[in-house]
């Protein structure tokens, strides 16, 4: 992959880089916003790895200035802010996932790896095909059963999008409750369990899963 990595700790920079470029990856390393935002507008890459506390644009703003251009490039925040409004607001920006300091490289890997695959094949295509008779026109942000289209509430549309964004993967209460839930807004488990309740009446009870005490699983049936 190539890849654009913003992080100004230097010791961690240097570790980060060594390791992809070990894994067989093509690396520019910044250390400040200005200087991410104008490898990014000079080169392609396949995706950002990006720090949200750098000097001169923080990683958010420089993300959304990044999307209002019309950059789709994968994302991933590397970042220690730890609160939901945080996490809720690397999301708002744009970004594809994030990971928290301190991580495991391995995991970082396999999470780039994991949205690049999920990336190109979207790319691929514009609708995302969930079971025989549903698919997910990624465009428009409609729901199809046999070509007809139904209708999706705000937060049932948001939690259906982060599962078509993490198939077969555990998206955590804390997860999905950032996702539907507006910075201004309070989640609650009880509203969570309404709105998956309601997205299963229009995907059916098989594709949404529980998984106790820690979330959902969203399991893709396509052949």
């Amino acid at each position: 992959m190539k890849i654009l990595l913003l992080e100004d700790d230097l010791a961690l920079s240097d570790i980060i880089l060594e390791y992809l470029e070990d894994n067989d990856n093509d690396v520019t390393l910044v250390y400040d916003g200005e200087e991410a935002l104008s490898a990014a507008y000079e080169t392609q890459y396949d995706i950002y790895l990006f720090d949200v506390n750098v000097p001169a644009i923080k990683g958010f703003d420089l993300l959304k200035m990044l999307r209002e251009e019309g950059d789709k490039t994968p994302t991933i925040f590397i970042t220690s802010l730890n609160d939901i409004e945080d996490v809720s607001a690397g999301f708002e920006s744009g970004a594809d996932d994030y990971i928290k300091k301190p991580f495991e490289l391995a995991e970082l890997l396999l999470r780039m790896q994991n949205l690049q695959k999920r990336h190109y094949t979207q790319a691929r295509s514009q609708t995302v095909q969930i079971s025989k008779d549903l698919s997910f026109d990624i465009d428009k942000e409609l729901l199809l059963h046999k070509g007809n289209t139904v209708f999706l509430p705000a937060k049932e549309l948001k939690a259906l999008k982060a599962f078509l964004k993490h198939p077969n993967e555990v998206l955590t209460f804390e997860t999905l409750n950032t996702v539907l839930w507006d910075y201004d807004e309070t989640p609650s488990s009880e509203s969570l369990r309404a709105h998956i309740k309601n997205l299963r009446k229009h995907l059916g009870e098989n594709l949404i899963h529980n998984v106790r005490g820690s979330g959902y699983r969203f399991e893709m049936q396509v052949d």
